[in-house]
């Protein structure tokens, strides 16, 4: 499981920005809704021996240690890529960040916040949003990533690779309030676009 700098955002969400603040506060907990922090990256750029910080199956729990820098394990994965790296452009990161709410609504998701960052971390995709508890975030995950392929692919193909992720990401289910608000602005003030607000009464 190729991860971005998901997993680290999961167990440290903390406050870094390059980008515009947000403008409103967090939102609640969603009475009767689950709320998913999901984070997948893009195809190649985070390969597990990597200097940046990698997870796998075994190393994949919160509080668990990164994998440890193996550059036989690294040139392995990279000799077996199909094509090149995916890093997105500031027009791929404003579309995706223009969509998103509209894919929420595709999939009866309640849309909180997203954000592509831009560089040196235009490399992954965040959302914070509210489902129905029967639906686990994994499943959710997997419908982002067809639905923006498609919208990606439309405006510009296929990348060599065969694909604009990764495989696998970072979902974690929130239930804690303090988390969620941290979760909300750590989001906010990486968008590529400026934060504008979709929350009623907010």
């Amino acid at each position: 499981m190729n991860l971005p700098p998901s997993d680290s955002a999961s167990r440290d969400v903390s406050s870094r920005s390059s980008t515009p603040a947000p403008s409103a506060d967090a939102p609640a907990l969603l009475p009767g809704r689950t709320i998913w922090h999901i984070t997948f990256g893009t195809y190649g750029r985070r390969l597990h021996g990597a200097n940046e910080p990698t997870v796998d199956r075994q190393h994949n729990q919160t509080g668990a240690a990164f994998l440890p820098v193996d550059p036989i394990r690294h040139e392995r994965e990279e000799k077996s890529m199909r094509g090149s790296a995916v890093r997105l452009s500031a027009s791929q990161r404003a579309v995706i960040e223009a969509l998103m709410p509209a894919i929420c609504q595709r999939g009866q998701w309640d849309y909180l916040v997203c954000a592509a960052p831009g560089p040196p971390d235009d490399d992954h995709v965040h959302s914070l949003l509210g489902a129905d508890p029967s639906v686990h975030g994994k499943r959710i995950r997997e419908w982002l990533k067809r639905w923006l392929t498609e919208e990606l692919d439309q405006r510009w193909g296929r990348p060599e690779g065969g694909s604009w992720w990764a495989v696998g990401g970072s979902t974690r289910a929130i239930k804690d309030a303090c988390y969620l608000r941290n979760a909300y602005l750590y989001i906010g003030r990486q968008r590529t676009t400026p934060w504008v607000n979709r929350l009623p009464g907010v």
